[in-house]
């Protein structure tokens, strides 16, 4: 480890206390020079170090370069992570499928300040402010799960999410947030992140998978595209420094590492937490739009007219099951067959 790393890796585990240039050159072995020129290189890349006279040097609470070190000292998991933190890339979801086939562990997850062709279901794009939201992949081998109930696997990674996203929100908040058939998380009727996982099979179970999550932290404007868009800042409506910083996302990423990695799991359970959660999952009549995909029930998206019926729930496989004001089971949905009118 370079000696500026093992610096910084010093003063994030030691947030909000000072240490002194002779305490870090002894732990670390090396010349109090050595170290006051690793602090210089530090503070040239971004980290706002605070140097006071026989006390020594401390991070300032407002240092948020993103780092493996910053990030580290967010994960609680007793699964190993194997954590990289990149300051630009296309897609974290790409960059990681790439380095799994390459035979990644499970467990690497990627981090990215910026993503510059973020992705979600089917190719739709994901946009993100830089350094103002939290974009995380993790590599996963859930083999508990079998092929035909993979979309438990968003259950629980959504579920995760929306444990963390609770945190920061007033308790009176807290009810508001939801999740949106198949994989966006909705506070009120405003998207506040969404869930992309990549899939491979090993016979009929998962074998490995890859798991993106994006959440809007601190972004307030969006460009055209995003016409519902939101954040935990214009949710609390309140300053970025009353908000989390984006990098905490990362204890989601860690619960759902540990829910899909213990082994077998309560299937029930799982389903009833989420429906609970569900975006108009209250059992009242809302207006759908058929398409753009055609469907068993629509046919041809162009052919078909709006039309009215309650969520009875979602599928063991992840589809949409609709049921009309007159009480008829439509045959289920899958992604894009249908969508709720606003």
């Amino acid at each position: 480890m370079r000696i500026q790393d093992a610096v910084l890796d010093a003063l994030e585990k030691n947030r909000g206390e000072y240490l002194s240039g002779e305490q870090l050159a002894s732990s670390l072995g090396v010349s109090r020079n050595a170290v006051w020129k690793a602090i210089q290189k530090l503070e040239e890349a971004g980290h706002k170090i605070r140097a006071v006279p026989k006390r020594g040097y401390t991070l300032a609470p407002e240092s948020d370069v993103l780092t493996v070190q910053s990030v580290s000292r967010f994960l609680d998991t007793d699964m190993p992570v194997y954590l990289q933190v990149q300051t630009e890339v296309t897609s974290t979801n790409t960059l990681l499928k790439a380095q799994a086939e390459q035979g990644a562990p499970e467990g690497t997850v990627v981090i990215a300040d910026e993503q510059t062709a973020g992705r979600g279901q089917r190719g739709n794009h994901w946009h993100v402010e830089p350094g103002a939201n939290a974009t995380v992949s993790v590599y996963l081998r859930p083999t508990a799960i079998s092929a035909a109930l993979q979309f438990d696997l968003l259950r629980m990674v959504a579920l995760a999410v929306c444990d963390v996203l609770d945190g920061y929100l007033p308790e009176d908040m807290r009810g508001r947030l939801r999740l949106k058939w198949p994989n966006d998380i909705y506070f009120d009727n405003d998207k506040m992140g969404g869930i992309l996982i990549e899939n491979s099979l090993y016979g009929n179970r998962l074998g490995a998978s890859v798991v993106g999550i994006g959440v809007n932290v601190r972004q307030r404007r969006w460009s055209g595209g995003a016409p519902n868009a939101t954040s935990l800042a214009l949710v609390r409506g309140c300053a970025d420094r009353d908000l989390p910083e984006p990098r905490e996302v990362c204890r989601a990423i860690a619960a759902a590492c540990a829910a899909t990695s213990a082994g077998e799991y309560d299937a029930d359970i799982l389903r009833t937490r989420y429906m609970a959660r569900l975006w108009r999952g209250d059992g009242k009549v809302y207006r759908w739009l058929p398409g753009p995909l055609p469907s068993t029930y629509c046919g041809q998206p162009a052919d078909a007219l709006p039309f009215e019926a309650a969520i009875a729930g979602v599928t063991d496989d992840g589809r949409l099951q609709l049921r009309t004001a007159d009480g008829t089971l439509l045959p289920p949905f899958a992604f894009k067959e249908v969508t709720p009118l606003l």
